[in-house]
């Protein structure tokens, strides 16, 4: 029960908040007022990083007519709306989005081209095409930078210093196609939607968001082949 009011009471703050006028008619009087007052800041920043684009206004309604007892959902309404839109609506706006943008970028730029998963690239270098993996058993040496769309670099080996060696099947999807089309010694630069990368579970370790699309630039270090193992 403890949890539960203590998760609440931010809320209950920002009620409070809600009902005055915006553009400083709350004043803070003391300290208990200054405390109030960082903890709605703390619950608006939640939010805007959860939704920039939230509705503060239909946020601070649902507040007040949670409090007059006149909620126009009930909590199983309630409960049943937000997670088809988080489950849903949300990835299917993120998808389509990004299929704008992928569209867009290989139509502007003729440099580029797609695959049938969507994967747009354009091959700087073409490498050696006598070791070109194909199959899900070759393993890979990879230098590469992985950045999101609005480019924020998420990993950088050549920053780290280090090569990533990785069996073909062990890489995301979006890679693998990549990969398949430069030989060793090649170098890619692709945009690969989020159904090729790490999807809608995203990924804690790196921190990459559910749906998100990330922009790879990759070279092919090394090749070796599954065939020309199983001959030694």
């Amino acid at each position: 029960m403890k949890t539960r009011i203590l998760a609440i009471f931010p809320v209950l703050l920002l009620a409070g908040a809600c009902s005055k006028q915006s553009g400083g008619g709350v004043k803070l009087k003391n300290d208990l007022d200054s405390v109030a007052y960082v903890i709605g800041l703390n619950v608006g920043l939640n939010l805007q990083r959860m939704d920039s684009t939230i509705n503060v206004g239909a946020v601070c309604e649902g507040i007040r007519d949670a409090f007059n007892g006149q909620p126009r959902m009930s909590l199983e309404e309630a409960e049943t709306f937000y997670l088809s839109y988080m489950n849903y609506i949300l990835p299917e706006k993120a998808r389509a989005y990004e299929e704008q943008f992928l569209a867009d970028m290989a139509k502007s730029n003729r440099a580029y081209a797609r695959t049938t998963s969507g994967v747009t690239y354009t091959v700087d270098e073409v490498g050696d095409q006598n070791l070109l993996p194909t199959t899900d058993r070759d393993s890979v040496s990879l230098r590469w930078v992985i950045r999101t769309l609005d480019g924020k670099e998420i990993v950088s080996s050549y920053e780290r210093g280090d090569t990533v060696r990785s069996m073909l099947r062990d890489l995301q999807k979006g890679v693998q196609e990549s990969v398949r089309l430069i030989g060793r010694g090649g170098r890619i630069k692709a945009w690969i939607p989020s159904s090729a990368a790490y999807g809608a579970e995203g990924s804690k370790e790196l921190h990459i968001a559910p749906n998100t699309t990330l922009y790879y630039e990759i070279e092919l270090v090394d090749v070796d082949k599954f065939s020309a193992r199983r001959r030694r």
